[in-house]
């Protein structure tokens, strides 16, 4: 891939991942989890990531109209160019309804099916996190200009931070309850931010340093996951295997092991 290629699908990420964030951020009503009165809120968060989702997609069917598409709202399309976007209009559902900031869009460029452009926007933090393979990770946020990413030095398993996520089905949410209650005694505390993608962006920025949750999709994980490779991180699922919906982990080199093989103990990856 050339290099006006990398820079192209980069701006383009960039550029759909902003414009769908500022729509999210400035149409949220601001009372959004109490007020019922013509739909649920559940509703309007529905049709907010909807409208994210078209936002983007549209953006770059007009720009790219050969490439592939793959969101969670249901933009499908295997395309022609070998580049496939792979989209999270929303990641943080719950974080989005209750006003909490931990919130992002999440887009991906891969190329025959990895990924070289990732690019999470978090509004509520004024906070963006991009990558390209091979160039390293970088942010935007309320300091000045852009700051390369480096994941923190590897503490002791028992003095580092991990953050995890949780299920939305009750019995598989009780199940990773288990496993972390295993796991905390081992480590230096558990964090539980709401949203995959900024998760995998913390362990970028070295404000984690390990991150592990069962059950995502290709999109929750794909932009962060290339990012936190690119600031030092490693990742993957089992041992052996990439992340998948089995079990996905980022972490700093010499916590990414042992992290690992306590999860493979506990059987985090199954019930």
């Amino acid at each position: 891939m050339s290099d006006a290629l990398y820079t192209e699908l980069l701006q383009l990420a960039l550029q759909a991942a902003g414009r769908a964030g500022e729509l999210l951020r400035d149409g949220r009503p601001a009372d959004l989890a109490v007020a019922a009165t013509k739909s649920s809120p559940i509703d309007v968060v529905i049709e907010m990531d909807l409208a994210a989702e078209k936002l983007i997609t549209d953006l770059i069917a007009d720009r790219r109209p050969a490439d592939g598409l793959l969101g969670e709202e249901g933009a499908s399309s295997e395309g022609t160019s070998g580049i496939r976007w792979v989209i999270d209009p929303l990641d943080g559902t719950v974080n989005y309804l209750y006003g909490l900031p931990t919130w992002a869009v999440s887009v991906a460029a891969e190329q025959d099916g990895e990924p070289v452009v990732a690019v999470v926007t978090a509004p509520m933090r004024d906070e963006t996190f991009h990558a390209v393979r091979g160039r390293g990770a970088w942010a935007t946020g309320v300091w000045a200009g852009e700051r390369k990413l480096a994941c923190r030095p590897a503490p002791p398993l028992d003095q580092a931070l991990v953050s995890t996520g949780f299920n939305y089905v009750a019995d598989v949410r009780a199940h990773q309850a288990a496993v972390a209650q295993r796991l905390i005694p081992l480590v230096r505390d558990i964090r539980r931010g709401g949203s995959a993608a900024v998760d995998l962006c913390d362990v970028a920025a070295g404000r984690l340093d390990g991150f592990y949750e069962r059950g995502l999709h290709p999109w929750d994980y794909a932009a962060g996951d290339l990012i936190a490779r690119e600031a030092g991180a490693v990742t993957g699922g089992r041992p052996g295997e990439r992340p998948s919906g089995e079990l996905t982990i980022a972490a700093s080199p010499g916590v990414f092991e042992p992290l690992q093989g306590l999860l493979e103990d506990f059987g985090a990856w199954h019930d």
